[in-house]
């Protein structure tokens, strides 16, 4: 692929893995630090270059936090030739050294610590005492200085010689080894392994490159990138105006952009082409550089049953079998009849089903290439490359200037109830023309003022993304100049009616308007902009004519000009049409005669309300009736109900026992009258519950 750059693909080589050998491998060329790209993402971009000819190993040390992103996003670039591997020590390199070894990291503390997690092994020693023999222990103990100068700690060492225990102080020893030459080997191997722990939160990876076959000893570019975390860049702005003129008339100001950018990768940056980018990408972490195992079933170990055959009792021939049967027929008998019979040997175990073999053939040592996709978007951004290289050293803060240019912007006062009830805020309209203009990344925006040649500070604004062709308002200040009144009412019209099937419908339109009384500045015009806010399922119907309003998320904008000591009245209508439904039989009278008098409805309606309203309280009348006799016949049942207790206590021959025998059969006579009352009440309140319905029924418009 000459010409083209491509990204190939590499496979990470892990340590206990044999990395593919290449001819005549050299470490010609340095991987340097050649371009930053910081991203609102929270990721930063960083690609490092190499020169190199023939098979190379390229190596690029990585911070240990850092590992993850890199495995993750590494990629490889090279113009000619082609990727062998990429390896890097373990997660744990520490750990992984000592996996094998008779000692751990912790014996390494001392000599005695060593010695004694070494038992048995052969060592020899020189001094004052030459000594050959395995290690039995190694103790600690005190000696006493002299003239009170304290105690002196010692080791002494117990070896297992040919002439049998010997002991020597390790500290008079002058040389102590280990005869085994793999033993010294693998302490060597240890040592070694310690010395690299040093630099333990760093990784060192190594890149390995093939030339081409064509031209193995050319020279050519390798670039190695990748993507990690970067703190996030923040951008922020100042906005000079021209002096302030009078009138609402439009005007531009100086604008100026600034990245304001940290180094915290851990190298310094030197001489890099440094890009900014502000967009809103995926991005997110996983742990690859831990290993995982899957977690598999656990089955028992089949164990084959024990088998005991019995002993061989001989055979019989064929034409004696019916002879041998016999004792089991007779047997058989004996059961079936109930008499004690001899307990039948028990049958043979099942032979152990035979295992299978586990794998019907060998698995392949290789998996089979893949086709990248190609891709013909990136995601969307925009970017800010700085045109000079940038140095910056590790930890450094630096401001990077990403635009300077005019732009439009227009003066305004903008309305939000919310935030200020009673004043405007003082705003701009800062309008990014698509004259190829890129968009502007959000941020903290200054705004100054000139004033007669001199600059003066105004407020501070947010700006939120600016996309080409497309405008914002920012607020920096009360302006306090202007007052705004509001008041609110709220009313209801009642704009059609239908019945049918005795359900009354209304469509009801329901509408809220609100009026804004703006009194002007005094000493020069404004444009107000009144953010209404919008409500579900409502709809503005006022102000009407003129351009549609701009939409935000929650509110309206409607511009007013106010001119200067002047006051204007601005009215915003919504209204919200809804269905209200009643049943005219279950409707109490007062209702029905509320809607027949409304003068929104038609005189049809209104008449056929009214007639409604009649019959409706003949039905109250008629059931007022039955409630009252119902309610007299409850208290006279009470009333008995207390005479009969009386009776219970007063003597039979006594006057008021008499009168209450008299009281009671009144109260029997007047109880058959009101039953008979009660049935008339009922039946004639049911006739004209019916005749409300069947006129209901029959009634429409």
């Amino acid at each position: 692929m000459s010409g083209i750059t491509k990204a190939a693909l590499f496979t990470l080589a892990v340590p206990l893995l044999a990395a593919p050998a290449f001819a005549a491998e050299q470490t010609s060329g340095a991987l340097a630090l050649k371009r930053v790209l910081l991203s609102t993402g929270g990721v930063g971009y960083f690609e490092h270059e190499a020169r190199v000819s023939g098979d190379a190993a390229l190596t690029l040390e990585v911070r240990r936090d850092q590992v993850d992103d890199v495995l993750k996003s590494i990629v490889v670039y090279d113009d000619r030739g082609g990727i062998g591997t990429v390896d890097l020590p373990g997660q744990e390199p520490l750990e992984t050294a000592f996996r094998e070894l008779p000692f751990t990291p912790e014996d390494l503390a001392s000599p005695a610590a060593l010695l004694n997690a070494m038992k048995g092994a052969e060592v020899q020693t020189s001094g004052s005492r030459a000594v050959s023999g395995r290690l039995l222990s190694v103790t600690e103990e005190y000696t006493q200085l002299p003239n009170g100068g304290g105690t002196v700690t010692r080791n002494r060492v117990s070896l297992m010689t040919a002439e049998g225990l010997r002991q020597l102080v390790l500290e008079e020893t002058d040389s102590l080894r280990f005869a085994d030459p793999q033993v010294q080997a693998q302490l060597d191997s240890a040592l070694a392994a310690v010395a690299g722990s040093a630099g333990k939160e760093r990784r060192r990876l190594t890149i390995r490159t093939t030339a081409p076959q064509a031209d193995a000893g050319a020279e050519r570019t390798v670039r190695v990138a990748y993507v990690v975390a970067a703190p996030l860049w923040k951008a922020t702005y100042r906005l000079t105006l021209p002096e302030s003129a009078k009138g609402t008339e439009g005007g531009t100001g100086d604008l100026q952009g600034w990245a304001v950018l940290e180094n915290l990768s851990g190298d310094d940056w030197k001489g890099v082409e440094l890009s900014v980018a502000s967009g809103n990408p995926v991005t997110f972490r996983q742990a690859l550089y831990s290993a995982y195992f899957v977690n598999r079933p656990e089955v028992p170990v089949e164990v084959l049953g024990r088998v005991l055959p019995p002993p061989d009792e001989g055979a019989v021939a064929a034409d004696a079998m019916a002879k041998a049967m016999e004792p089991a027929v007779r047997s058989r008998a004996a059961a079936e009849s109930g008499a004690p019979t001899a307990m039948a040997a028990p049958p043979a175990p099942a032979p152990a089903p035979a295992m299978s073999a586990p794998f019907a053939g060998a698995m392949p040592q290789r998996a089979a290439e893949t086709t990248p996709a190609e891709s013909t978007e990136a995601t969307a951004q925009v970017l800010f490359r700085y045109p000079q290289p940038v140095t910056l050293a590790n930890g450094g803060t630096m401001m990077m200037p990403i635009t300077a240019r005019a732009i439009p912007a227009e003066r305004l006062s903008l309305y939000q109830p919310n935030t200020q009830p009673r004043h405007p805020l003082a705003a701009l309209r800062l309008s990014n023309g698509d004259s190829g203009e890129t968009g502007l990344p959000p941020g903290v925006l200054t705004l100054y003022e000139r004033l007669g040649g001199a600059a003066a500070y105004v407020g501070d604004a947010r700006l939120a993304t600016l996309p080409a062709g497309e405008s914002r308002i920012l607020s920096f200040a009360v302006d306090q100049a202007v007052t705004v009144d509001r008041s609110e009412q709220p009313s209801r019209t009642l704009s059609r009616a239908t019945l049918a099937d005795g359900v009354l419908q209304l469509t009801v339109t329901d509408r809220q308007t609100t009026t804004y009384r703006i009194a002007g500045a005094a000493g020069e015009d404004r444009t107000v902009i009144v953010e209404h806010p919008r409500r579900s399922g409502w709809e503005m119907v006022q102000p009407t004519g003129g351009a549609a309003p701009d939409l935000t998320a929650d509110a309206y904008r409607l511009p007013v000009a106010v001119p200067a000591g002047q006051t204007v009245t601005l009215a915003v209508a919504l209204e919200r049409p809804r269905i209200e439904r009643f049943g005219l039989s279950e409707m109490s009278p007062e209702q029905v005669r509320a809607y027949a008098s409304s003068t929104e409805l038609p005189a049809a309606a209104r008449e056929a309300l009214a007639k409604v309203a009649t019959l409706r309280g003949a039905v109250a009348d008629k059931e007022r009736r039955v409630a009252d006799l119902e309610r007299e016949q409850a208290e006279i049942g009470k009333e008995q109900e207390r005479l009969r207790q009386n009776l219970a206590t007063l003597p039979r021959d006594s006057d008021l026992f008499k009168r209450t025998i008299a009281k009671m059969g009144e109260q029997e006579t007047r109880l058959d009258g009101l039953s008979r009352e009660l049935a008339t009440a009922r039946k004639e309140a049911d006739t004209a519950r019916n005749t409300l319905r069947d006129q209901v029924r029959g009634m429409t418009f």
